[in-house]
């Protein structure tokens, strides 16, 4: 996978693309990753990349050429003009990202995402150039950098030979619909606190059971909003129902 990001500070994007997963899933080749400075594709003397918006107001407005110029020479450099990017607008107006969406991401071959600061953009970059708008949650922040760190962590992990372990992907919280259940390690006792016996049994079967319902319990009581699409057995379903009742 390719990822390149349009950013007026690319060096936020150094230690991040350097380091822990991400750094290792880009040495191994499974992703390239890239922060490209946007303001380099200004067509002006003074590199400006805003301007006041049209009709008064507060604050500027993201100019609509170097975002398209930038955004135009990476697919372009990329050679793949059969396949075109998915090219994502950090925006606090964006449609909630979840792990559904970064899952979805994760099959793409080049992602584009878009940092946006000041006031807001152009609204002809929403209408012509991008295919995402991407919140991360429902609050502002001073640019779309740290949100864009937080979509290209979450889809990049999912990605093959990236994770040590190809099944934590799978079992995360959220990957299944659910909450993921709890964990234990070494010592079996620590402070008088024991590990649950079942866990210490070897017995399978019975382990995935007490997981799965431990990963039920933990949904219904801290996202119980999260059981209505969760696909669960009509077993289930009454399980909690009663646990519900008690």
């Amino acid at each position: 996978m390719k990822i390149d990001v349009l950013t007026l500070f690319p060096e936020m994007f150094q230690g991040v693309f350097s380091a822990s997963i991400l750094g290792k899933a880009n040495e191994k080749g499974i992703v390239s990753l890239n922060a490209v400075n946007f303001r380099e594709y200004a067509n002006n003397k003074h590199n400006t990349v805003d301007d006041y918006p049209y009709g008064g107001g507060g604050g500027m407005v993201l100019k609509p050429e170097p975002v398209f110029a930038a955004v135009e020479e990476l697919v372009h450099a990329s050679g793949n003009s059969g396949n075109k990017p998915r090219v994502i607008l950090m925006c606090p107006q964006g449609e909630s990202f979840t792990q559904k969406k970064a899952e979805e991401l994760s099959k793409e071959e080049h992602l584009v995402l878009i940092c946006g600061h000041y006031e807001g953009y152009d609204e002809r970059i929403r209408e012509y150039l991008v295919t995402d708008e991407l919140s991360i949650g429902d609050y502002v922040l001073t640019g779309g950098e740290i949100p864009a760190m937080t979509v290209i962590d979450s889809v990049v992990r999912l990605l093959p030979g990236v994770l040590g372990n190809e099944t934590s992907a799978v079992t995360d919280s959220y990957s299944t619909g659910l909450l993921e259940y709890p964990h234990y390690t070494r010592p079996a006792v620590f402070r008088d606190w024991e590990v649950p016996e079942v866990l210490l049994s070897g017995h399978h079967s019975r382990i995935e059971g007490w997981r799965r319902e431990q990963s039920l319990l933990r949904t219904l009581r801290r996202r119980p909003d999260l059981l209505e699409s969760a696909e669960l057995t009509a077993k289930e379903r009454q399980w909690l129902e009663t646990i519900k009742k008690e």
